[in-house]
């Protein structure tokens, strides 16, 4: 992969099949591990975001701390993104009575408050050229608020009539879409990237939901504890036989 980037000092790892998979796998964990926490040990939303908060922040400043690439540390605060982007959107959505659309639209605002932020500071959001502690912090950030505007959007198309696993086929073929763009269009690789990583948390967080909600809802009732168990082992395996390396984001160049 190509890009300005120096990829010996990177600390994301590079796009690839296996990042896919494990980002939607880290998702799918946000959603079934956010509802553990806030409705099955009944924490609540609040308290369960102020919880998935000290561990966001814990994570994060170890990442942007740190000198290289750690994959578990990296996917540690992907999934402590997407575990408290679940529990703030539901405390947002449910228990401050936004709804999912007001909540979609506000969380949407706020991701592009955070690029527009970052690029006038920066002078550039692509992933591919983040070299400096602040950088760096703006992709975590921007990370964040894509996490848990994806678990609005999930939510809110489940709830609207295609259900679990009919919202889980829209945003899979949804990411199809983009990328069948980033194949055989020279639309931005860095709008691209960001469009499918927003996408792939809404895909997790209906894929979390039938997984674990009850059968009279469309689920298929299988636990939120154990089904956190189990995605949580296949990352981790994912990370320890199929090792990633430090690289680039698509966006620095036309063609990744």
């Amino acid at each position: 992969m190509t890009g300005s980037a120096d990829t010996r000092s990177s600390k994301v790892p590079q796009v690839t099949l296996v990042f896919w998979i494990v980002k939607i796998a880290a998702t799918t964990l946000g959603e079934t591990g956010g509802d553990a926490l806030s409705m099955t040990f009944d924490l609540g939303y609040a308290l369960s975001t102020a919880i998935f908060f000290v561990f966001f922040a814990v994570s994060a400043a170890a990442q942007i701390r740190a000198r290289s690439f750690h994959p578990f540390l990296y996917w540690a605060v992907i999934v402590a993104t997407t575990t408290m982007g679940t529990t703030m959107a539901d405390f947002a959505d449910r228990s401050l009575g936004i709804g999912y659309v007001g909540g979609s639209l506000i969380l949407f605002a706020l991701v592009l408050l955070v690029l527009g932020v970052w690029w006038r500071v920066e002078g550039s959001v692509s992933v591919d050229a983040i070299a400096s502690p602040r950088a760096e912090a703006f992709y975590w950030l921007t990370i964040l608020f894509s996490n848990t505007l994806g678990t609005a959007l999930g939510d809110f198309l489940a709830d609207s009539g295609p259900g679990y696993e009919g919202g889980a086929l829209v945003f899979a073929g949804l990411l199809a879409v983009v990328w069948a763009l980033y194949a055989f269009t020279d639309l931005s690789h860095t709008l691209l990237f960001w469009a499918a990583f927003i996408l792939t948390r809404p895909l997790g967080a209906t894929v979390g939901d039938l997984l674990t909600k009850p059968t009279g809802d469309g689920g298929l009732d299988l636990g939120r504890v154990i089904s956190s168990a189990v995605i949580a082992v296949f990352i981790i395996a994912c990370i320890l036989i199929l090792p990633q390396r430090a690289g680039g984001h698509p966006g620095g160049a036309r063609r990744a």
